[in-house]
């Protein structure tokens, strides 16, 4: 995986080359620090991916996103210190949205759905299992996003972003909209903020009420709440059983 950064902040811009040297199978191809320079190297180098910020002098990075031919365009994921930028991002059909300063977690997991999007793997045999499913608005229409395909689920203000294994989804809904909607779909409250696939839970940070986070399969940490820890011990000991 070739991998282009591009920020103005060259505090920014070393926060990202140390933790992309620290992920495996990916080469550091470039950087650049603004939109002119960001649209002539990944003419030059061709990069994979693209981690691009969004506020830049003069052409900033929705801009740069929308000047990509369709047809040689890098996978593009968003990093940026700002949440109102993400419906915009998506408009341009953005992979991901990572917000500064950045989890590597989160990094690592955007860089593997962009692998598996290249690499044109195909959903797990079960993701269609369940047809039910929400409409996602995009720029072109909408798109249906299968329920058994989402890993898990944050708020992001007036939306909430849908991750599944190849890409996020942006959905303008409340989490506590979203709850209703997920009934039955094995998918756990774990935070205000928050939804997680019982089974894709790997690990439980913390003891009983004491419980801080959860790790998934992909070694996302997601945050557990007091007021969910009880719900998500007692969830996660049933599939345990099952």
């Amino acid at each position: 995986m070739r991998v282009l950064i591009v920020d103005d902040e060259p505090a920014a811009l070393e926060r990202l080359e140390v933790l992309i040297r620290q992920i495996p199978g990916v080469e550091l191809v470039g950087s650049a620090a603004d939109g002119e320079s960001a649209l002539a190297a990944i003419s030059d180098l061709r990069p994979d991916l693209v981690l691009l910020d969004i506020q830049m002098p003069d052409l900033n990075g929705l801009t740069v996103a929308s000047l990509l031919p369709i047809q040689q365009r890098p996978e593009i994921v968003f990093v940026t210190a700002f949440e109102i930028f993400a419906a915009d991002a998506f408009e341009v059909e953005a992979l991901d949205y990572l917000l500064k300063p950045v989890r590597f977690d989160r990094l690592r997991q955007a860089i593997e759905r962009a692998k598996r999007r290249r690499e044109k793997v195909a959903q797990p045999a079960d993701a269609m299992i369940d047809g039910r499913a929400i409409w996602v608005q995009t720029r072109t229409g909408s798109v249906r996003v299968s329920l058994s395909e989402i890993d898990w689920i944050e708020a992001a203000k007036d939306y909430v972003l849908l991750h599944t294994s190849t890409r996020s989804y942006l959905h303008r809904s409340t989490m506590s909209a979203l709850e209703k909607e997920l009934r039955g779909a094995g998918l756990l409250r774990v935070h205000r903020s928050a939804f997680v696939r019982a089974s894709r839970v790997r690990e439980v940070k913390g003891h009983g009420r004491a419980i801080t986070a959860v790790v998934l399969a992909d070694d996302i940490k997601v945050p557990v709440g007091s007021t969910y820890a009880f719900q998500v011990i007692e969830t996660l000991s049933l599939t345990a059983q099952d």
